[in-house]
């Protein structure tokens, strides 16, 4: 294949995965271009094939767009350069300070649950309290995850599948609509098949929560979780952090989730001696 031909074709998939985050992000070509700090014309120029990005280019423009590390591996690929971001493994020693920053982190949220999850909402690690939390939940349904039994915990499908959680949350109608919205979310922004197949998959699992489309939100400043579960009655919400300025995919990818009690009852819940 000829050198100009490479070139029309890394052009090509370049303009479609520049458009696709551009429109994704929902900016126009000058509102990118003001964000990028490059001309509306050269982003025109990018977009219709007319320019071919250089390296420093393609990151400026995915830093511009706030694209993940993975996904902007493929920007870069698209454009015909290598890969500029590695993929570690959570136990290779690069990660040893990340992980124990992370332990750290979920030991002193203790006695409140916290969560550490992946890009597919795997649970990868959780404190003493999340442990009791999903414990009471799991054994008191018949919940199994259509992965297989070796799989890992998933947020994602335990929260929406008829015999996980789903069946214990009492505000489903008001809580599911914003859950959804974020999986959604998550999954369309990656071009990852195999994310967009397992998140697909869970929303499925949702398709009666677009009965809920016309849901106007309250006046609470964020979503609780009423859940009754065992004869216990819980009302929580989430914070979720990431590892800032990551180098890393797998760095990129780890969300911790921190739960925070809603009421006197689950605060008490959580603090009782008992559960210590």
């Amino acid at each position: 294949m000829s050198q100009s031909v490479v070139e029309r074709d890394s052009t090509n998939l370049f303009m479609h995965e520049c458009r696709k985050w551009r429109q994704f992000r929902k900016l126009s070509q000058l509102e990118l271009a003001l964000t990028a700090n490059i001309s509306q014309r050269h982003i025109s120029y990018l977009e219709t094939g007319r320019s071919q990005p250089s390296r420093e280019m393609v990151v400026q423009l995915a830093d511009a767009l706030d694209v993940p590390l993975r996904e902007r591996n493929v920007m870069l690929q698209a454009a015909g350069f290598s890969a500029l971001y590695n993929e570690s493994q959570m136990d290779d020693p690069v990660m040893a300070p990340i992980m124990k920053a992370v332990k750290r982190v979920l030991e002193h949220h203790n006695p409140l649950p916290a969560i550490v999850v992946d890009r597919f909402w795997d649970v990868q690690m959780m404190n003493a309290s999340a442990e009791r939390l999903f414990g009471l939940i799991m054994s008191s349904s018949d919940f199994a995850s259509k992965n297989g039994e070796q799989a890992k915990l998933n947020v994602a499908e335990l929260t929406l599948h008829p015999k996980g959680l789903r069946q214990f949350i009492t505000n489903w109608e008001q809580a599911a609509p914003s859950f959804v919205s974020r999986l959604k979310s998550e999954m369309l922004s990656s071009a990852n098949v195999e994310v967009r197949q397992r998140l697909g998959g869970y929303l499925a699992l949702a398709s009666s929560v677009g009965e809920f489309d016309s849901f106007q939100p309250g006046l609470l400043p964020v979503m609780p979780l009423n859940i009754s579960v065992s004869g216990v009655e819980l009302s929580f919400f989430s914070m979720i952090s990431t590892i800032g300025t990551p180098q890393d995919i797998t760095t990129d990818e780890l969300r911790i989730e921190s739960f925070y009690p809603n009421d006197e009852a689950t605060e008490v819940f959580f603090r009782s001696p008992a559960l210590s």
